[in-house]
């Protein structure tokens, strides 16, 4: 299976598994099914409402089926680069560089899907995708993105927060300087350094480990492997504790 390592905004570099061709089939096949259930619906409502006030305009038609036409560029603004078989599906769309994804690389991604799927053929898209080598269709390359696999996890209340009691003491107060996305990209270096050899493994945990102790402006003693354990745990008893 393909990979693509990623620099995240804080500096530290996470492998992820680029999503494999027949999840990103499976994701459009069941968008094509929401798509087809929200038509049938309307289809049927406006049926009903020309029954009892008689024809219904084109201009209302147009402007209840436009969103259809919309589908991936809005669902992928406003939910994170997932569209709803994406989310199904576990995948999602990320820049290539590590930064949030903007409305305009969906845009991107959005209007060149009229090149490499509709205006040709679905074949051009699938064709790009397995000889780029990164998991991207014309539309990715133009906007820097690809599509990743999203590893399955637990809910953060299923695991990591029930080994810390509620008495647990925080080492490190200035944990409240993170946020979710901080302590989601640690548990991806804790992750990935398994993966890896001992100096490498080493050396990814001290890169995260300096850029968390820039933001946070502390200086930790501890070794980076326990620095980056003791935060996971200490920013689940905080959020704990704010709840």
């Amino acid at each position: 299976m393909d990979s693509i390592r990623v620099q995240t905004t804080q500096n530290v570099e996470i492998n992820y598994e680029v999503a494999s061709l027949s999840d990103r089939i499976f994701a459009v096949l069941i968008d094509y099914v929401v798509i087809l259930a929200y038509f049938i619906l309307l289809s049927v409502m406006m049926y009903l409402a020309a029954l009892k006030l008689g024809d219904v305009s084109i201009a209302v038609f147009v402007l209840i089926f436009l969103p259809t036409m919309f589908y991936d560029l809005l669902f992928e603004t406003f939910m994170n680069g997932q569209s709803i078989g994406k989310k199904l599906m576990n995948i999602k769309v990320i820049k290539v560089d590590g930064t949030q994804p903007s409305f305009l690389s969906y845009f991107i991604r959005w209007i060149l899907r009229l090149v490499d799927i509709v205006l040709f053929s679905p074949a051009v898209g699938v064709v790009t995708i397995l000889i780029n080598g990164k998991g991207q269709r014309l539309g990715d390359i133009a906007a820097n993105t690809t599509v990743v696999k999203l590893v399955q996890r637990a809910k953060l209340s299923d695991t990591l927060f029930e080994e810390v009691e509620a008495q647990h003491a925080i080492t490190y107060h200035e944990v409240a300087k993170l946020n979710d996305s901080d302590v989601e990209t640690i548990k991806e270096v804790l992750k990935t350094t398994k993966t890896l050899n001992r100096e490498s493994a080493l050396k990814l945990q001290e890169r995260a480990k300096l850029a968390l102790e820039q933001k946070m402006g502390i200086k930790a003693t501890q070794p980076s492997i326990d620095f980056l354990e003791t935060l996971v745990k200490d920013y689940n008893a905080y959020r704990g504790r704010l709840e």
